[in-house]
């Protein structure tokens, strides 16, 4: 009795991987076309316009109030009552949104305010106030 050789059955067997890559790739690129993208919720910036800067500075309406409450517009003593009207002439001279109220450390809290509220309500819209010191 001949016998045979008993040869490894796992040399000659291979496994084609072909059909399991291509169900593979068919799966991602179902759930590449399938999948929602979805826009976060959150609070949207508004920036200003790029607008070119320039060169002329915007003049700024100077106002000075002394310790006394007296209060000086461009050089001039003016009448609390009279701050609207000044602004607003200053306002047609003067293409500008911004005034300085400069006052005195001893200079009451209520007259400052009331010449802001004055001011803002002529037209202008940023109002910085400073305070001198002695």
């Amino acid at each position: 009795m001949k016998r045979k050789k008993h040869t490894s059955g796992d040399d000659d067997a291979q496994i084609d991987m072909t059909p399991m890559l291509d169900i593979v790739f068919i799966m991602l690129i179902f759930f590449i076309v399938t999948t929602t993208f979805s826009n976060e919720k959150g609070l949207s910036a508004n920036r200003p316009p790029d607008n070119p800067p320039t060169n002329q500075p915007s003049k700024a309406l100077s106002i000075r109030i002394d310790a006394t409450g007296q209060i000086q517009m461009a050089g001039r003593i003016v009448d609390i009552r009279r701050v609207v009207a000044n602004t607003q002439t200053f306002l047609a001279e003067n293409n500008t949104t911004t005034a300085a109220i400069q006052a005195h450390e001893d200079t009451e809290h209520g007259i400052v305010v009331e010449v802001m509220d004055q001011v803002k309500q002529a037209g202008i819209t940023n109002v910085s106030i400073l305070v001198k010191e002695n």
